[in-house]
Order: structure tokens, then sequence, then C-alpha cells
């Protein structure tokens, strides 16, 4: 069946399946944290980006936006959106967009991600490793949300932050503020100064501790739940 659909048929198969599998839920969440936490310190100073990552982020969210499609109203709103942020995440290799553009389309579609992680997340059915694996994956996400943040504001107002913080790497910059800040561990090295900057860290502060305490921690319950109750009838 798989080849009748042609390349392009085939890709679109494979990356419908990545999604309705749990599984998928695992491989993007250590896909981030290498992106995250591995690749950042063997990469050059500049913003990160990479024609072939920008391809792959394109897939991934057309097709995770495409698997929320049981709900027509939500595809109607979230694709057109994620068509526009990705045409300018794309366009921008071939036409120099502002940066202020290219960072808030990023924000954008992160968003939209987190909204495809957390829809397969929580969608019917038992609580499995995977779906854990995905709650990681969503917290990953907003610290990576409140990076692209950061940047924006500090592109907008180059003075928003004090600290060792090179603006030229655009929101991977911000990667280790904005874990720290969610992690609530904040060493004190970069300071926010601008008034937004502060907002915007003590909203990230409070947003991390709930999602631990709230959905990570009833997720967690569930799956210990699910397990027991397999064990019994077992």
């Amino acid at each position: 069946m798989t080849a009748g659909l042609g390349p392009r048929g085939a890709v679109a198969s494979g990356l419908t399946r990545f999604w309705a599998d749990d599984k998928g839920l695992s491989i993007f969440s250590a896909l981030l944290v290498i992106s995250i936490f591995v690749l950042p310190p063997f990469e050059p100073p500049g913003s990160g980006r990479g024609l072939g990552g920008s391809v792959v982020y394109a897939l991934l969210l057309i097709s995770g936006v495409s698997a929320l499609g049981a709900n027509r109203l939500v595809r109607l709103v979230l694709l057109p959106v994620a068509v526009l942020t990705l045409a300018v995440e794309l366009g921008s290799w071939i036409a120099p967009f502002p940066e202020t553009l290219v960072t808030a389309m990023g924000l954008l579609s992160l968003f939209l991600f987190l909204a495809v992680v957390l829809g397969q997340t929580l969608r019917g059915g038992p609580i499995t490793y995977h779906r854990l694996n995905g709650a990681v994956a969503a917290y990953l996400l907003l610290g990576l949300i409140f990076a692209h943040a950061y940047s924006l504001v500090a592109l907008l107002r180059s003075s928003a932050f004090a600290g060792p913080v090179g603006l030229a790497d655009g929101p991977r910059a911000f990667f280790y503020f904005s874990f720290v800040t969610l992690t609530t561990t904040g060493y004190g090295d970069v300071l926010p100064v601008h008034p937004v900057a502060r907002s915007l860290a003590n909203l990230e502060a409070v947003t991390g501790t709930l999602y631990i305490a709230i959905l990570l921690a009833r997720l967690v319950s569930s799956a210990v739940t699910t397990s027991r109750e397999n064990r019994t009838n077992a």
C-alpha cells in the first residue's frame, strides 16, 4: 500500500503514523532534549537555524496539526496559522525577513506544537509511559516558548536583559535563562531589567511550578493507577 503512494504520500503517511502512535511522543521528547541540551554547546555562534532543520520542523508541525483533525473547527483554525508561520520560517531562507517577524512566527509555531503535544497526550485512553514523555515534551516546549518570547523582547529593546546574553544567537541565547527560570533555579547571572521581561520571567516561574504540581503530577498518578489495575486484572 505504501509503495503505491509515491515518495510524498509515503512521507505524509509516515508522519501521520508518527503522531497517531504514542511512541511518537517519546521520540519527539528525545528530539527536544537533544536540540535543547546536547547540540547548542557544539553549534557555532549565530541563530542556530539550518535549512534542513526548518524543513523537518515544518513537516512535523503540519502533520501534528493535521493529527488534531478529529475536531474540524480546530483544524480549520490551527492549520492556516501553521501554514502562515512556516511560510515565514521557510521564506526567510529566500527573502530577508525582519528578525522580529521570524522570531514572532517561531513563537507562534511553538504554541501550535504545544497544542499538538498536549492534544495527543491528553486524548482518550490510558496514560502510558509514552504519554508521560509527551507531558515532558510539553514542559520543554514551555521553556522554548519563553526563550522565544525573551528573544523577541530583547530584539525590541536591547537593554531588556543584563548579563552574558549573546543577542546574535537569537532564541538560543535565552535557552539557559528560560529553563533556570522555568525550574525556579534562578542563578542570577542573567537578569531581566525591562518591566515586560520581568513580567515574563514571573509568569514562566509560576507556569513551571503549576505545570509540575498539577498536570504532570496528575498524569503520573493516573499512570500508576492504570498500572496497578492492570496487575490486579492480570
